[in-house]
């Protein structure tokens, strides 16, 4: 088996010793793998919509001579049992469609002893978003530059408590500027932040949008500002 990408590898950091891992859209199975080579977790179902990744994580499964890797098709968590896992992997989704795999799979990801760990391609600022109003708290983020590519892990438990933060968190979350993939992540959101906003500004129609980007931008400069970034 080739050596996980940072991407996988930073996921895998952040797997407790003894879990019972469920990873959701497993793909070729290569987390899976790593978690159960390295000892690290007590069980591991790695779950997929489709049989063609499934297939292709049984062969290298095998090939990899492991042993105790559940392979189960299914959609998102909708046939996984809340006792059968206390730690769930979403990652290499767009953010929204990890929020409907937990809205749909709320019955096992809203336990007080779960611990999510989830990887959004495209628009963390949903995901944010749905876990908090949801009842998730996002407990830390750790920011990747992998090819090129600027993602952040989130580590996130059941919380029960909804509650709201400032527009312009849902865009940096708990992303630290004081690491350099952190402060390229927080960069990147900004400059997406202004490139809407100047889109927007002269289009009468669209002042309301404008506005909330102008808002959310001047969030991150302060919150730059604040850790010693930007003027």
């Amino acid at each position: 088996m080739p050596d996980l990408s940072l991407r996988l590898s930073t996921i895998a950091s952040l797997v407790p010793d003894g879990a019972r891992v469920c990873d959701v859209g497993t793909d070729h199975g290569y987390l899976a793998i790593h978690l159960k080579t390295d000892g690290k977790v007590k069980s591991i179902i790695a779950a997929d919509i489709n049989p063609l990744p499934l297939q292709n994580a049984a062969k290298n499964i095998e090939k990899a001579g492991v042993t105790g890797i559940e392979l189960r098709l299914c959609d998102g968590l909708s046939g996984i049992s809340p006792e059968e896992t206390d730690t769930v992997i979403i990652a290499g989704m767009g953010g929204e469609v990890i929020s409907g795999i937990i809205e749909r799979g709320f019955s096992v990801a809203k336990q007080k002893d779960k611990i999510l760990i989830l990887q959004p391609t495209t628009s963390p600022e949903a995901l944010r978003k749905f876990l908090q109003t949801n009842g998730f708290e996002i407990l830390k983020e750790v920011p990747i530059l992998e090819n090129g590519k600027l993602y952040s892990v989130m580590l996130v438990k059941y919380s029960g408590n909804s509650y709201e933060s400032p527009e312009y968190f849902y865009y940096v979350g708990k992303v630290s500027p004081n690491v350099k993939s952190g402060l390229m992540y927080i960069e990147k959101q900004q400059k997406r932040c202004l490139e809407c906003a100047n889109a927007l500004k002269n289009v009468p129609e669209k002042q309301k949008d404008y506005l909330y980007y102008k808002n959310v931008l001047e969030g991150i400069n302060d919150y730059l500002k604040d850790n010693g970034f930007g003027e």
